[in-house]
């Protein structure tokens, strides 16, 4: 039987600018996440938005989430079958739509992660691995758009 447990977080919008959201531009789209024990995350709206491009936005987070989890459960599984991983960076696209309503969705996200492994891996193995991830990655047994996996190895 599947384990339930909670995660917390305090979300605490920062923009008001002493109007509160008298009007449309009297407002700042900005917040901080907080959680217990950890450093606060300043955020603001998507840049195309009228957010602050320098902060970290709902889209980058749910992005690099979606990375940060696969890499994890990745690194897991190649320890598991005897796939030493020296380095592994990963640059995530992701695609998005927005309808003229405003109202807006991801469509599809591609990792791109770069892998060191010792010469004479098995890289067919080392791919193989990327593919099992989603059955145990919690967020992207989360997500409702696809995620698709380019990963590159150099042997080093």
């Amino acid at each position: 039987m599947a384990k339930q447990h909670e995660y917390t977080a305090t979300v605490q919008w920062t923009g008001n600018k002493g109007e509160g959201t008298s009007s449309y531009r009297a407002y700042e789209r900005t917040w901080d996440i907080a959680v217990p024990g950890k450093p606060i995350v300043h955020c603001s709206n998507d840049p195309l938005l009228g957010g602050d491009p320098k902060l970290m936005n709902p889209e980058d987070l749910l992005l690099s989430s979606l990375a940060a989890c696969h890499m994890l459960w990745y690194l897991h599984l190649a320890s598991d079958n005897g796939v030493v991983v020296h380095r592994y960076r990963d640059a995530p696209i992701a695609v998005g739509e927005t309808e003229p309503s405003g109202a807006g969705r991801f469509l599809s996200a591609t990792l791109k992660p770069e892998i060191d492994v010792p010469n004479g891996t098995d890289l067919t193995l080392a791919e193989d691995l990327h593919h099992q991830v989603h059955k145990f990655c919690f967020i992207a047994r989360s997500v409702s758009f696809p995620v698709v996996y380019e990963p590159s190895f150099h042997e080093i």
